[in-house]
């Protein structure tokens, strides 16, 4: 799906979405980022700032200088330490004096075999963690979290990391980088784990929400479609898997060179960890089977 070209506001811009919701876009675009991330100021009097974003003074001095006379930041809440989202909280909570809210640290969240893989040596990609994150406040799944005239339902959804949340306010959700229009979502060992992805995503199809607010990109009109889109999307792609696999046994890096057969040779390595993320969570499923321990490296085939 391509990105809509008319999603281009600019940078520090204080944007309206609803009655007490505005949106700044930080000054960090890139190929992972799109134009940037969107942060969120929720709220008329106490305000909550949903994901400061990056590590950026004119960020900073945009967020502050959207309060009104009348207003003070009183919760900042992370998504997800993915480092264009968290690395603002501190010295923004250094400046207001708010606590920090998120799921945990960087390791919060990671499933059983996520963490296995991690310990075996399998580093991340995509947009980098911040590994020094830790919230002031870690919140669940199911948590309220309650403002002056608002409230934040909060819904763990792992898989494009561990520790990602989104958040339902009443009929709308801030679904960060779990649910985008430009793209569909990283989903990237160890950091990201697509058997939580889909759960996440069928999660979310069974609630009727009118928008979706999101990490990087537009707001999301069609909340059901776009889920159901993802979910086809990454269904459509384990099927090619499993098709190359009934023609020969191969690793996550060899699949990729057959799967994706029009993609540059720069961009093979982020197809190898996509295809790594279906083989682990179609291994997972007894639909796949690697010889010897599950790894990046492991040939697998369709027949134990």
């Amino acid at each position: 799906m391509q990105a809509p070209d008319d999603f281009n506001p600019r940078p520090g811009a204080v944007v309206e979405l609803q009655p007490g919701l505005r949106r700044i876009l930080a000054p960090n675009p890139s190929p992972m980022t799109y134009r940037g991330t969107n942060t969120y100021l929720l709220g008329t009097r106490d305000i909550a700032v949903i994901d400061p974003g990056p590590l950026s003074d004119a960020h900073l001095s945009a967020i502050l200088g959207a309060l009104q006379p009348n207003q003070r930041i009183s919760h900042i809440i992370v998504t997800h330490s993915h480092l264009d989202h968290s690395p603002l909280a501190a010295p923004l909570a250094t400046r207001v004096g708010a606590p920090i809210l998120a799921f945990g640290g960087p390791e919060a969240g990671r499933s059983a075999v996520m963490t296995q893989l991690a310990g075996h040596g399998l580093a991340g990609g995509g947009e980098g963690i911040d590994t020094a994150f830790r919230p002031d406040v870690e919140i669940g799944d199911g948590e309220v979290i309650e403002g002056d005239g608002w409230n934040l339902e909060v819904i763990h959804t792992p898989g494009h990391l561990g520790n990602h949340i989104a958040l339902a306010w009443g009929d709308v959700c801030f679904t960060a980088d779990h649910v985008m229009g430009w793209a569909s979502s990283l989903v990237s060992p160890p950091d990201g784990d697509l058997t939580d992805f889909m759960a996440a995503c069928h999660r979310l199809r069974a609630r009727d929400w009118s928008v979706f607010h999101t990490g990087h990109g537009a707001p999301i009109t069609n909340p059901a479609g776009r889920l159901d889109w993802l979910i086809q999307h990454r269904l459509g792609r384990e099927a090619q898997i499993l098709s190359a696999l009934e023609n020969a046994p191969g690793t996550a890096r060899q699949l990729a060179e057959r799967i994706y057969t029009d993609t540059p040779p720069a961009l093979l390595p982020a197809a190898e960890r996509n295809v790594f993320a279906h083989l682990v969570d179609l291994e997972g499923k007894s639909q796949v089977f690697p010889t010897g321990d599950l790894s990046a490296e492991a040939v697998f085939s369709c027949s134990s």
